[in-house]
């Protein structure tokens, strides 16, 4: 009897889930409601680069991956697992995508069926918000009468090394028959699963994994933001302390943190410290203050690298290199680039971008996207990298553009190439 899996969700983190579980044999529903990715996934047109349009055709040829967006589809299923966004709203974890995903489960949970939350949330939301939501709506008990469980999502869109299959995955249940549930569905897809105590304590791990980042990209930040005036390179600092092969890792600095993660889910936990404790996880907001400072940073530096040039970022012409939040991908999800364009734009330049994985110009007045090409490096009066694809010609680059300032210290630096 084939397994019916049921995927509320069909985004970055979602898709992926979706595919890799069809190739398995799983008979699987990728259900959501945004209408134009429901079509494009229908006739095999992945929007999300881990997962290439020939890979998702190839199981809806199989039969055993179909996008929807009739919430009918979902009935009958014998695993759910819920990849829906959590946003901020106001410094306040938005729970309304989760809600609204189990209260349509709920309706149509059957005895013996698993749920799987994989959104990131705070410790608790599992048991404290989706268990009685589910309980509600279907009359079914949490643990006697079906399974449910938290896995954390670890996705890193580009990353060709830690794919979603050979990414340990870290599995919960709220009891031991739901954790073998949720266990098993995993262990059969990825290469390793690895068992947490509780949900709770799965869903402190990952909010946990994002806020080690954030506390330290926004340390080697500020450490940038501050080398100049003290006469150091950072970068070259960097170098030399990453030569220590114990106590310690590694961090860059760039033009801020983007995508879901970083600058959302630490202060997930930060509000769930707050309104547990009453007392602030001051690491947490502080580093998430230094981050959101970069973009602004950024466009400081780029003003006054153009005023030792003569050129005012009035009337100037700006070309900026990506607009994804990281390398490969073409994830604009609170990408710093945004801010960014905005400021420049704001002050009175002309601000174009190139960014070859990048298919949806966003909703940003006055911003183009151009084709990277010798004319237009040689016609900005500064060329502004922010994310450093590798399929960018930086040689070229180098020859053509008068002035650079690279973000992500892609090129050496130079007289005409500066960095943070």
């Amino acid at each position: 009897m084939t397994t019916k899996l049921v995927v509320v969700g069909q985004g970055y983190v979602g898709l992926p889930l979706a595919v890799a579980a069809a190739e398995h044999g799983y008979q699987v529903v990728g259900y959501d409601t945004d209408e134009s990715r429901v079509k494009k996934l229908a006739v095999g047109d992945s929007f999300v680069g881990d997962i290439t349009s020939e890979r998702l055709s190839a199981v809806i040829d199989r039969g055993t991956y179909r996008a929807s967006i009739d919430i009918e589809d979902l009935e009958g299923f014998d695993i759910a697992v819920i990849t829906v966004p959590t946003p901020l709203h106001e410094g306040v974890p938005d729970l309304s995508f989760i809600e609204a995903a189990g209260k349509a489960l709920a309706l149509r949970l059957r005895p013996g069926a698993t749920v799987i939350l994989e959104s990131t949330s705070y410790p608790g939301t599992t048991e404290e918000v989706l268990a009685p939501i589910l309980r509600d709506g279907s009359g079914l008990e949490p643990g006697a009468d079906f399974h449910l469980g938290y896995s954390p999502e670890r996705i890193d869109p580009g990353n060709v090394d830690w794919t979603f299959e050979s990414t340990p995955k870290v599995v919960s249940g709220i009891d031991e028959a739901s954790l073998e549930s949720v266990r098993t569905f995993y262990s059969a897809i990825v290469q390793q699963v690895v068992i947490a105590k509780s949900p709770r304590v799965a869903e402190l791990a990952k909010v946990m994994e994002n806020t080690f980042r954030h506390v330290n990209i926004a340390l080697v930040n500020e450490l940038a933001t501050h080398a100049e005036g003290i006469g150091v390179n950072v970068w070259d600092a960097l170098e030399v302390a990453s030569t220590k092969p114990f106590g310690f890792m590694r961090f860059t600095p760039g033009p801020g943190v983007g995508g879901h993660c970083l600058p959302v889910d630490p202060l997930y936990l930060s509000w769930k410290v707050e309104r547990t404790s009453s007392k602030r996880f001051r690491l947490v907001e502080l580093a998430d203050e230094l981050n959101n400072a970069m973009p602004e940073h950024v466009v400081r530096k780029l003003t006054r690298g153009l005023d030792r040039r003569h050129q005012t970022v009035t009337g100037s012409r700006i070309l900026m290199l990506g607009l994804a939040y990281k390398p490969n991908t073409g994830d604009v999800r609170e990408s710093p680039a945004l801010p960014i364009a905005k400021m420049l734009i704001e002050a009175g330049a002309t601000v174009r971008f190139a960014d070859p994985h990048v298919t949806e110009e966003p909703n940003i007045p006055g911003l183009t996207q151009v084709e990277l090409t010798p004319e237009e490096i040689s016609r900005a009066h500064a060329v502004l990298i922010v994310t450093d694809h590798d399929d960018f010609d930086y040689e070229t680059i180098a020859a053509k553009a008068r002035y650079i300032f690279d973000c992500r210290h892609r090129l050496p630096l130079s007289k005409d190439i500066e960095s943070l």
